[in-house]
């Protein structure tokens, strides 16, 4: 080849190899310009697409938002007291003994059923909350609460309690707590994590207020007769309450507020169902630290009098005050950490909340007759931390994984409380036979909130990972446009498969 053809051959050379750079920069720019916009583009979901409202439908809805905010507090403080069942469950047994003239039951079945039924109501009600809306999901969650409290007042049997109170009760349990919590996250992308806590405070402090109205009314009237007045209210307020509460509009977001990147490294501007969220490793990251963080909270609240009195040796009245306090904290929890975690990062939260349950079970495994206030410390760091991480979790899940299915998504989650409910009592209970005393269960727990804090680190890791895949796409695109292609076409088969 002469001179002059191997010289014109590298000038070709040259201008392909131009116009591939040219190419290859114009791809990366359109992939760049293509996040960006679905990043910015999805606001109340992480959000939803933007334009969708007018800036007056959004600031008459910035506003409208705290009133369905209240409205499903009201709510919520009415199913929460299905956590105060251990109030009429010796006069129902009596009163059941009564009727059939033999020996007192034991009702541990009926109060089994109702927490039992709740995880998986949450799940299928958000179904159909997603299609019908929070309103007729919290009616439907009225009548079968409110229905199940009044015709357990005319309960002659075991069964039928459990049919009608256990079941009946359970399922409005669930229908109205995750249609309402769902819908009031998506009402507050701005501040998800205190409008989670201070829903899920007000069904905590239920089981606080209730108890005292029971007491009062079963002075007056017989058991069956309060389950019939309760009943009444509560099917009465939860209708009239459901009456306030709307869903929240396509594209919301506050007026003043654009969303910002998550610094967890979380899932903002992603919105996956349940069976996105089941395929994401990160789930089951977040499951088991619910599973960590709420063993050891209802290990304790099971068993918070009996602890009092074999522990540090109360008597009856105090172990009720150890009751009392127990619940004032975990409501406080709810509220603060919720709105904290909004501020300081989910992560950093979760951190806080696992080094105060470890630093909580050592002064319960520490504490004797002689030292209640180290006691009482470590009761009051339980119930807070506790309450912080049942808080936190539901916005957590709806930043993780969008708003727009949370519905069903944390009613997948919530399966780790439950699972933690039955856990964490049964461990209480066969540890506390084996050797007589309490400690080994705490110091147990002690453990599990010092797997739940490795496990945040491994969430951060997982999130970094996600974010590092990203950036290397965007390498490739650069680089390589007929390989981004392929590695593109790849990822779509491998989440397909």
């Amino acid at each position: 080849m002469s001179a002059k053809s191997r010289k014109a051959a590298e000038v070709r050379i040259a201008e392909t190899h131009a116009a591939e750079v040219r190419i290859a920069e114009t791809h990366a720019a359109e992939v760049r310009i293509a996040e960006t916009r679905a990043a910015e583009g999805r606001i109340a979901e992480g959000c939803a697409v933007a334009g969708e409202l007018s800036e007056e439908q959004r600031g008459l809805w910035t506003r409208k938002r705290w009133a369905v905010l209240a409205a499903s507090c009201l709510v919520n403080l009415c199913i929460g007291a299905l956590y105060a069942w251990s109030v009429f469950a010796t006069p129902m047994a009596e009163h059941l003994a009564a009727l059939s003239g033999g020996t007192p039951e034991n009702l541990s079945i009926v109060f089994t059923t109702a927490c039992v039924l709740p995880p998986v109501t949450m799940i299928l009600g958000g179904i159909v909350n997603d299609r019908v809306g929070p309103r007729w999901m919290v009616i439907a969650g009225g009548i079968c609460f409110g229905g199940g409290m009044f015709l357990s007042g005319f309960a002659t049997s075991l069964p039928f309690l459990v049919a009608v109170f256990g079941v009946g009760c359970g399922l409005g349990d669930g229908f109205a707590y995750g249609s309402t919590l769902a819908n009031a996250v998506k009402f507050f992308p701005d501040r998800p994590g205190l409008a989670g806590g201070i829903i899920c405070a007000a069904y905590g402090i239920s089981s606080v207020i209730v108890p005292f109205v029971a007491t009062g009314l079963m002075a007056v009237f017989p058991v069956e007769e309060c389950f019939k007045i309760l009943g009444t209210v509560m099917l009465i307020v939860m209708v009239a309450a459901s009456f306030f509460i709307a869903p929240c509009p396509p594209g919301f977001a506050p007026t003043g507020w654009r969303p910002q990147r998550l610094a967890d490294g979380g899932g903002r501007g992603v919105n996956k169902d349940w069976r996105g969220m089941l395929k994401s490793p990160v789930f089951y990251t977040m499951f088991a630290m619910l599973v960590c963080g709420a063993f050891s909270g209802l290990m304790i609240i099971s068993q918070a009098s009996p602890i009092a009195q074999g522990a540090v040796g109360l008597d009856a009245a105090s172990a009720a005050a150890v009751v009392s306090v127990l619940a004032l904290c975990n409501t406080l929890g709810r509220i603060v950490s919720g709105s904290l975690s909004d501020k300081l990062g989910i992560t950093n939260t979760l951190r806080a909340v696992a080094v105060g349950f470890a630093i909580g079970m050592g002064a319960l495994s520490m504490a004797t007759d002689d030292s209640v206030v180290l006691f009482y410390f470590g009761i009051c760091l339980v119930g807070f931390c506790f309450g912080s991480i049942m808080g936190v979790y539901p916005g957590f899940t709806a930043l993780q994984f969008g708003s727009a299915h949370n519905s069903v998504n944390y009613g997948i989650m919530f399966i780790a409380f439950a699972a933690a409910g039955v856990l964490g009592p049964l461990a209480m209970n066969y540890l506390f036979g084996e050797t007589g005393s309490y400690q080994a269960a705490f110091l147990v727990a002690a453990c599990l909130a010092a797997m739940q804090l490795v496990l945040t680190f491994v969430y951060r890791l997982q999130n970094d990972a996600r974010r590092a895949r990203r950036r290397r796409r965007w390498l490739i695109a650069a680089k390589h446009p007929r390989r981004s292609l392929y590695v593109v076409r790849e990822m779509r088969r491998q989440r397909r498969a």
